[in-house]
């Protein structure tokens, strides 16, 4: 991993690095990279618990390969499918609340209380958003500095270490290091959000259903009910399912 000037300025400086884990294949390679080169006492792992929509097993992966670095798990105020019969709609590409809300805010949050009761006063929130995902993710800068999430006495910044990874080489990290990828994928799902996530493919979207059939039910029954649709395709799920 090439690390730009500022990156190890912030490790001298002795910034806190803290590394958003959704136990994902992106997150694990990013967290064994990190795990190289940022001293372990500046280190913390975080993981936004999303009850009842994401996969089985998450923290207990997150866990497993993180080398004794503390692991907190944060949760919002509401569920997805409260914040859903609120909006009386599903999230979109355009407008995910899902990650801004159940993800983002309380990771924030626990940045801020973390940042305060242990002295940082830099913070580099760490993110494994790889630029070959999408173009929208290709666009987002390497590093930089986030002057809305900072405060009088601490200044905060995003990194994506692993941005300019291809997926071959996230797979290749994992086996490298000697580690095991989340149950998931095993079963078939190309990627690891929430079970049925509203970017997910007609075949992940499939193959969550096979592994989650009464989940499935339930997303179907919000939608039939709310009349809006949850994939990106903009498809009914229960026409995808039998598709």
């Amino acid at each position: 991993m090439i690390v730009s000037k500022e990156i190890q300025e912030l490790i001298e400086r002795k910034a806190l690095f803290v590394v958003n884990d959704s136990g994902g294949k992106d997150s694990q390679a990013m967290k064994i990279k990190l795990l190289k080169l940022v001293p372990r006492d500046q280190l913390v792992i975080v993981h936004a618990h999303l009850p009842e929509v994401e996969w089985d097993g998450n923290l207990e992966h997150i866990k497993k390969y993180s080398e004794g670095i503390p692991v907190f798990e944060v949760r919002a105020g509401k569920t997805f499918f409260q914040m859903v019969d609120h909006r009386g709609m599903f999230p979109s590409p355009r407008y995910r609340q899902c990650t801004s809300d159940l993800k983002r805010g309380p990771i924030q949050k626990f940045i801020n209380n973390y940042s305060k009761e242990h002295g940082f006063t830099s913070v580099v929130n760490c993110m494994g958003i790889r630029a070959e995902e999408s173009t929208s993710r290709a666009k987002k800068k390497t590093f930089s500095f986030k002057k809305a999430n900072s405060a009088k006495h601490r200044q905060q910044y995003d990194w994506l270490p692993i941005h300019t990874m291809r997926e071959y080489q996230v797979w290749a990290t994992i086996e490298m290091a000697g580690q095991k990828n989340h149950w998931s994928y095993d079963e078939g799902m190309t990627r690891h959000s929430c079970c049925f996530c509203i970017m997910a493919s007609k075949a992940d979207l499939r193959t969550a259903a096979r592994l989650k059939p009464e989940l499935a039910q339930r997303y179907i029954e919000t939608e039939e009910r709310l009349n809006f649709t949850m994939s990106m395709a903009r498809i009914p799920l229960k026409e995808i399912i039998n598709q």
